[in-house]
């Protein structure tokens, strides 16, 4: 990503992980009948919230989490040519960790 953003106050860019093209079965699945992936990757963020006195409450997400969202959430935006997510953090769902990496179908080892 060349252009540098960063969202405002309590809002987080987001870049949606795709999810694998088959099933764990080789059934291959097609983008017709994929949902949009409710997963992504926390790409940078804002802030914070401010309270009615000013005081600055950082985000529970930073820069790098892996997070759950739920299917509407987000306004989808394109920035270099890529597309993103940008949400409040309200909309996020939780934070993945120690998630283990999918292996690629049909691949022997």
């Amino acid at each position: 990503m060349a252009t540098k953003f960063t969202p405002l106050r309590d809002r987080i860019l987001v870049r949606r992980v795709e999810e694998a093209g088959a099933t764990r079965g080789g059934i291959i699945i097609p983008d017709s009948a994929k949902d949009k992936p409710q997963e992504g990757q926390v790409i940078s963020v804002g802030k914070g919230k401010t309270n009615d006195e000013g005081k600055l409450f950082p985000l529970a997400v930073k820069e790098g989490d892996r997070i759950l969202f739920g299917k509407y959430s987000g306004t989808e935006i394109k920035i270099d040519g890529e597309d993103f997510l940008i949400m409040k953090e309200e909309e996020v769902l939780g934070v993945v960790t120690g998630a283990a990496k999918k292996e690629t179908v049909g691949v022997k080892r």
